[in-house]
């Protein structure tokens, strides 16, 4: 069947209210995208990162009302609508679409991540098997792909390693697929602790190599590499914490910082760790070192 898809230019701080009132007024769907239309695969647990400039796509039945729509959508949002666009589009397949838009995808010299429908390119690389679209974390967000790459250039053989807001696993999967002996992740939402084991059991991963904690049940041990891809503000509340668990010579990788957060995250952890350049892509950083 068709649909009635509407588009509206937003702003951060207008998403929740439109995306209430596109509900309220009977959208089927409700998608966020950005200006250049990228979509969010990869939202932190709780919470909708948006663009500064923001799109939000709603669709519904074909036969609803233009009119009435936008005159309902001004009254509940208490004025006039942002600068918006209506369309009428054909029915496809949406899966099929969605699935074409993912391809196996690169990071450092020989980690893949792979979507369940692709070959892998490199047979004999290192082939993490993921579907993009899952929660909790896939490879498409710049934070992730930091962590990946700077994983990838490690030399994880025998090391054991702590994924500290694990979400999907999907960095202590790599990390034992790299060599690593074991991996255990913890995340607050029990959600991504089950997303984390059945990724593992995906990939042929070993469940006593890779076991999984809230954050209350944590083993108290030290790792020798330490990857934290949570926000700004946990990363320097939980920096006491944090070095703790990291060996005297370990690795601390921490990411999902926007740029103009890194010196105040780098400072949190001056004190314990001597620290590697920052690293940056698309507005978001990297913060690693050793530990003293």
């Amino acid at each position: 069947m068709p649909w009635l898809q509407v588009r509206l230019a937003i702003t951060p701080d207008q998403a929740e209210t439109y995306e209430d009132a596109l509900l309220e007024v009977g959208a089927v769907s409700v998608t966020f995208m950005d200006a250049e239309d990228q979509p969010i695969f990869e939202p932190d647990l709780g919470t909708t990162p948006l663009w500064s400039h923001t799109h939000l796509l709603a669709l519904f039945e074909a036969d609803t009302d233009e009119t009435a729509l936008i005159a309902h959508l001004s009254l509940l949002t208490g004025g006039e609508l942002p600068e918006h666009q209506i369309e009428r589009i054909e029915d496809q397949d949406w899966e099929r679409s969605w699935m074409d838009n993912f391809k196996p995808m690169r990071f450092g010299r020989r980690l893949w991540i792979v979507p369940s429908w692709h070959d892998a390119p490199e047979p004999e690389a290192v082939n993490l098997l993921l579907d993009p679209g899952l929660a909790f974390g896939t490879g498409t967000h710049p934070t992730t792909a930091l962590c990946l790459e700077w994983l990838d250039g490690q030399e994880l053989t025998g090391q054991q390693v702590l994924d500290f807001g694990c979400g999907s696993g999907i960095l202590a999967i790599a990390a034992l697929l790299l060599g690593a002996e074991q991996a255990v992740g913890t995340d607050i939402d029990p959600q991504a602790l089950e997303a984390s084991r059945d990724n593992a059991s995906r990939n042929g991963i070993d469940p006593a190599k890779f076991p999984v904690y809230l954050p209350a049940d944590l083993p108290k041990a030290q790792a020798d590499v330490l990857v934290a891809n949570i926000l700004a503000g946990p990363l320097v509340t939980l920096a006491e914490q944090l070095t703790g668990l990291v060996k005297s010579g370990g690795l601390l990788a921490l990411s999902g910082i926007l740029a103009e957060q890194a010196e105040e995250v780098r400072a949190a952890y001056a004190n314990a760790f001597d620290l590697d350049p920052t690293a940056e892509r698309d507005g978001w950083i990297r913060i690693s070192g050793r530990r003293r």
